[in-house]
C-alpha cells in the first residue's frame, strides 16, 4: 500500500507545479476543469487553485504515511511517480499546444 501511495505523492507534486507557475505567473493553462476537459484553458485562478490541491493532497499523504518517507525505500516510488506523470503530462500538453497553435 505504501508503494501506490508513494507513487501518488510524486504523481500529484510533479502534477502541482505547472498549475501553481501558470496560476502564479497570470497564464492559462489546461486543468480538468477546463472544456473540453485537460485541452481546454483555466484561468490562472483556477490553475492556482488546482495546483494548491495537489500539493496539498501530496503532503497529506506524507504526513500520514506510518513510516518515514525521506526513507530511499519510500522515495524511489515517489521520484518514479514523479517521472511517470513528468513524461505523460509532457507528451499529453504538447500535443494540446501543436493542435492550439496550429493555424485551421
Amino acid at each position: 500500500m505504501h508503494l501506490v501511495m508513494n507513487l501518488f505523492i510524486g504523481a500529484l507534486l510533479c502534477n502541482c507545479i505547472p498549475h501553481l507557475v501558470c496560476g502564479l505567473t497570470g497564464e492559462r493553462f489546461p486543468t480538468p476543469f477546463a472544456k473540453p476537459r485537460g485541452v481546454g484553458l483555466s484561468s490562472s485562478l483556477m490553475n492556482f487553485i488546482w495546483g494548491a490541491l495537489n500539493a496539498l493532497i501530496a503532503l497529506l499523504l506524507i504526513f500520514k504515511s506510518e513510516s518515514a518517507f525521506a526513507q530511499p525505500h519510500n522515495l524511489i516510488p515517489a521520484a518514479i511517480g514523479f517521472l511517470l506523470m513528468g513524461l505523460y503530462l509532457s507528451v499529453h500538453f504538447g500535443k494540446v499546444k501543436q493542435t492550439s497553435t496550429r493555424p485551421e
